[in-house]
């Protein structure tokens, strides 16, 4: 790993620093919201050097992976695995309707199949990762894939500011406010921010539900390139398995078995429970410095039309699921 690497991830850090300290005068804020807000306007003022932003990628996708496995140490296995059969009725559900009305939608908008395809299912499980994923079957276009990604990420920053304060306007609970999150909003980053800035257990909630549902990006892809296969009569591209599969959810069930079998101190919990949520803002800081916003608005505005009903519906579909399960 060489200096840049490492210039990039303190960058983030001291971001991810000084957002904690803004956040202790601003508690209802939160320090991941404002991770990503200092992070975004040092990117407005002065960008990061190019040679840095491996830094910056590993806080963002590895260093949020951490905190997702320390978070699971405060939870029980019996409550992560019931906590994700109890729900799956309203993230199937939010899944269907992504993934039934991105063709609808798009083709209504004129745009290309492969754009609906990576929106839809980008917006259905898990953002960008499921992009990358489904980009391994279809072998779109790199433009669809940039749009696609600039979009779904457009309504997750959204996400982050306006879910919290919609979900006290709605007298959610922790727990309804978590399943809303953990199933309306698109990429892992964004649900885990804005659940932890509703509450602690909103954001354990939250966690869960987002865990169960990325998932779900295996029957889909399974199901996308079985389709893929039969339509060019067998002759498909491998699919990379090793690459697709959410490796550090098995780490995160580790977690919460060891905190069920006795094996963590529960005097440690609110410690780590803390360096989980830095963890959070320090990945979430380096979203920030790496998002051009000016960029994602000039996306489009089809693609950005198409996140948003997309993005619309499934909010507002999982709050009439738990209405309608009592979940």
């Amino acid at each position: 790993m060489s200096r840049p690497f490492f210039a990039g991830l303190l960058a983030a850090a001291l971001v991810a620093a000084v957002a904690f300290a803004c956040a202790r005068a601003a508690p209802l804020v939160g320090a991941p919201v404002f991770a990503i807000v200092i992070g975004a306007l040092v990117r407005a003022v002065r960008p990061l050097p190019a040679a840095w932003r491996a830094g910056t990628a590993f806080a963002s996708r590895t260093v949020l992976q951490a905190a997702i496995v320390l978070s699971g140490f405060g939870l029980s296995l019996a409550t992560v695995i019931g906590t994700g059969l109890g729900t799956l009725p309203v993230t199937l559900g939010t899944i269907v309707v992504a993934l039934v009305l991105a063709p609808l939608v798009g083709r209504s908008l004129r745009l290309d199949a492969a754009l609906r395809t990576l929106v839809g299912c980008g917006t259905a499980i898990c953002g960008a990762s499921a992009i990358a994923a489904v980009s391994a079957v279809i072998e779109p276009p790199e433009a669809d894939v940039a749009l696609s990604i600039a979009t779904v990420f457009f309504y997750n920053l959204v996400a982050v500011f306006v879910f919290p304060p919609i979900g006290h306007a709605l007298h959610l609970t922790q727990d309804q406010f978590g399943l809303w999150a953990g199933t309306a909003i698109n990429d892992t980053s964004s649900v885990v921010a804005a659940g932890y800035v509703y509450g602690h257990e909103a954001g354990a909630h939250a966690t869960i539900v987002k865990l169960t549902r990325a998932t779900l990006i295996l029957p889909l892809v399974a199901a996308i390139a079985v389709l893929r296969l039969r339509a060019h009569h067998g002759e498909g591209k491998r699919i990379p398995w090793r690459h697709i599969v959410p490796w550090f959810i098995l780490w995160f069930l580790v977690a919460a078995l060891a905190s069920s079998a006795g094996l963590f101190p529960g005097a440690w919990r609110p410690g780590v429970a803390e360096i989980a949520t830095y963890l959070i803002s320090v990945a979430l800081a380096a979203i920030g410095l790496q998002t051009d916003v000016p960029r994602l608005i000039r996306t489009g505005a089809r693609p950005l039309a198409l996140g948003a009903i997309l993005w619309i519906a499934v909010a507002a579909s999982s709050l009439a699921l738990q209405r309608l399960t009592g979940t």
